[in-house]
Order: structure tokens, then C-alpha cells, then sequence
């Protein structure tokens, strides 16, 4: 209890920074719509976002290498920040697009410094109750941040200042914790091509979860938006499938521990299918049916990120672990990269249901790649614990995977 305690201040930064980028994605399908930006320039918004991710997965531990862990924090806040206030001072959505790199970057940027800080103090001892405590604080900030978007008025100054003052805030308990600024170690070298060799499934399966993840955070509110949903309604539909992947995680990683985790991924990526067949005809049901199928398809897509990488964990040495979950990472953020913009240009296109028309078409994907995959080759008696873990910087895998190797 004192760890955690003592960790509390790294706990509040990242509910504030969660607060301030969940926010601003819901934020910006309702103001871009209410400003006329067409659905592709939305769409575009949420790749904007996942690009400057993953450019702040990469620089973030050289920078931190360079000025220290403070400092390289205090400067993604700041970048972070300014995007955020700059939204309402030019209102085009290719600025905008510039400005949620910066947001992209902040939160990339941000979480590598915490998450390198929480790997520097925590034992083996203690990591399960640290990491359990984090999970928790990441997901709880999630949820709220979806449902900021029924009190923040779309297209207003007001509404990014109060995101840019979260994100501001973020600053506060990390520059005055008492915890000593930890040494920076080694950056973890990209190397996508490790990822492939060891599991071309898994890679598969994280470019899947990024595609079908992304879409729905970032492509979401559009898409309620279309089937009649008010703002503060959208909130709690986002938020029901943040609250979905959360549940889901606890039987996903019992199914994974104990069966073929390709068996597994396939069963996950057949009720992924169907989850999308029901979110399309639940649009005409009413608001509980729309909830609950969002529920549903939380619970049956939030999985797949952790069930692919701890497949492709069954096949790594030790040494390899580290490199292996950042090449995931670079992986999922392509998948997150290029969904946004293609969903909404093809909900332009043929209507709201194509959005989950395409997510069933990736999953369908991944069904029939998993299918030959276990045709290819037998499962291995090396089994990696399943392990659930947060797409938030390349340094994670380390922190999560350090008490198996």
C-alpha cells in the first residue's frame, strides 16, 4: 500500500492526461460536424492523432535520454497544450489535422515518461499490484473522458481551454512528486521485421485490434452521430465500449491461458463479426440497445490486442521480449494510422453502417489468416502468462513483461 501510495502522483497524471486526449477526439467528430469539415477531414483527424502516437513512441525515450524524465514530460504537456488551445484560433481541419499530431505526440510522449519511471521502481515484488493499480487508473480515466463529451459544447474555446487546463494539470503531480527521477535506460530498437519472423499471426491480430480500436474512438461519434445520438448519449457509447473491453479482459485471459491461443484469437475474431452485425441493427432499437451492443463489441474486440502479443510472446526468447512489444506497438499504430480515415470516408461513401461493415471485413480477415496460420504450424509448449496490456508507449512491454523473464 505504501508503493502505491507512493505512486500516486504518476496515478493523477495519467487520469488528467486521459482526460484531456479521450476527450479531444469525441470533441472534434462534433465540432468538425457542426463547422462543416466533411467526413473524410474528420476521418483524417483521428490518423492525424495516431501518427503523432506513434512518432511520440519513438523520439519520447531519446528525448528523455537527452533532458531527463521532467523535462521531456513538461515538454509533451506543453505540446499537448497548445494543440488543444490552438483548435478554436483556426478552424480548418487541416490545421486541426497538424494540431492532433501534437496531441498524438503528447500522449505517446507523456505515458513512455511514466511508464519508464513506474519500470524503474517497481520489484518483481510489487509489480502485479503496481501494474494492476495502473490498469485500473488508465481505464477509470478512459471511461470519464467519454463522458466529458455530454458537458463540453462542440466548437468552443471553452471546451478546448477546459481540456488544455487537464492537460496542463497533468504537469503538476509528476514535477512536484518526491520520487527521485529514475536513471534512463536503452531505448528499445524498432524492429518490425522480429514481430513477422516470430509470429506473422500475432501482427496480423495487433494491425486488427489498431483498425477496429481506433475506428471506434475516433470514427465513433461520427457514426452515432449519423444514427441520431445526442452528444452527451455518444459519451455514454463510447463509454460502453471502454467499459466492455475492460470486462472482457479477465475471461479473455483465462480462455488464453488454457487453450490455443489461435483457437482463442479466431473465437474472439468470429464474435467481433458478429458484435459489428449487431451494433448495425441495433441503430433502430433505441438508446439501451445501442449501449449494449457497444458493450458487446468492447467485450469482443478489446481483446485481441493482448491475445495477439501474448501469442507471439509463446514464440520469443527472453531477450527478445522487449523489441518484440514495441514492434507490436508499431504495428497496431499502423493499423490505427490508416482505419480513421478510410472508415469515414467510406460512412461518406455508403452510410453508417460501413463502419462496422469494414471492422467485420478485417476481422473476417483475421478469422481466415488464423485458420491457415494453424494449418502452417503447431502450437508451442512454451507459453507466455496472457498479460493485459495497454497500447501506450513502446516502453510497456517492458514494465509488463520484466517478472517473466
Amino acid at each position: 500500500m505504501r508503493l502505491l501510495i507512493s505512486f500516486a502522483a504518476l496515478f493523477l497524471s495519467v487520469i488528467l492526461l486521459q482526460l484531456s486526449s479521450g476527450g479531444v477526439g469525441p470533441l472534434d467528430v462534433l465540432s468538425g460536424t457542426e463547422l462543416g469539415f466533411t467526413n473524410r477531414q474528420i476521418g483524417l483527424l483521428g490518423s492525424a492523432h495516431f501518427f503523432g502516437f506513434f512518432i511520440g513512441c519513438w523520439f519520447a525515450p531519446r528525448l528523455m535520454g537527452s533532458v531527463g524524465h521532467s523535462r521531456a514530460f513538461a515538454a509533451f504537456t506543453a505540446m499537448g497544450a497548445i494543440g488543444l488551445i490552438a483548435h478554436m484560433l483556426v478552424t480548418h481541419p487541416y490545421a486541426w489535422a497538424v494540431m492532433r499530431v501534437a496531441s498524438g505526440l503528447c500522449i505517446a510522449g507523456a505515458y513512455t515518461v511514466i511508464e519508464a519511471w513506474l519500470q524503474a521502481k517497481v520489484t518483481n515484488a510489487t509489480r502485479g499490484r503496481t501494474m494492476g493499480t495502473y490498469r485500473m487508473v488508465d481505464t477509470g480515466g478512459s471511461l470519464a473522458a467519454q463522458l466529458l463529451i455530454g458537458v463540453l459544447a462542440p466548437a468552443s474555446y471553452v471546451s478546448y481551454n477546459i481540456l488544455a487546463l487537464l492537460c496542463i494539470a497533468a504537469l503538476l503531480p509528476l514535477t512536484l512528486t518526491r520520487l527521485s527521477q529514475p536513471e534512463t535506460g536503452t531505448a528499445p530498437r524498432l524492429r518490425p521485421g522480429l514481430a513477422w519472423r516470430l509470429s506473422p499471426l500475432a501482427v496480423a491480430g495487433v494491425i486488427v485490434a489498431g483498425v477496429s480500436g481506433a475506428s471506434f474512438r475516433m470514427v465513433g461519434p461520427l457514426y452515432g452521430a449519423e444514427v441520431g445520438l445526442r452528444p452527451d448519449q455518444i459519451g455514454f457509447f463510447l463509454a460502453a465500449f471502454v467499459l466492455g473491453g475492460a470486462v472482457a479482459q479477465v475471461p479473455a485471459g483465462w480462455l488464453a491461458d488454457r487453450h490455443d491461443r489461435r483457437q482463442v484469437l479466431i473465437w474472439f475474431s468470429v464474435a467481433s463479426v458478429a458484435a459489428c452485425g449487431l451494433t448495425v441493427a441495433s441503430a433502430g432499437l433505441g438508446l439501451a440497445a445501442i449501449f449494449l451492443a457497444a458493450l458487446i463489441f468492447g467485450l469482443t474486440t478489446f481483446p485481441i490486442y493482448s491475445i495477439s502479443a501474448a501469442h507471439a510472446h509463446d514464440w520469443a526468447e527472453d531477450s527478445q521480449r522487449v523489441e518484440l512489444s514495441a514492434a507490436l506497438m508499431f504495428f497496431y499504430a499502423l493499423g490505427a494510422i490508416v482505419a480513421p480515415l478510410l472508415t469515414s470516408s467510406l460512412i461518406a461513401a455508403y452510410g453508417p453502417a460501413a463502419l462496422f461493415a469494414f471492422v467485420a471485413l478485417a476481422h473476417g480477415g483475421l478469422l481466415v489468416f488464423g485458420l491457415w496460420r494453424m494449418r502452417r504450424r503447431a502450437p508451442t509448449d512454451q507459453r507466455a502468462p496472457y498479460v493485459w496490456i495497454p497500447r501506450t508507449s513502446f516502453l510497456v512491454g517492458r514494465i509488463f513483461r520484466r517478472g517473466d523473464d
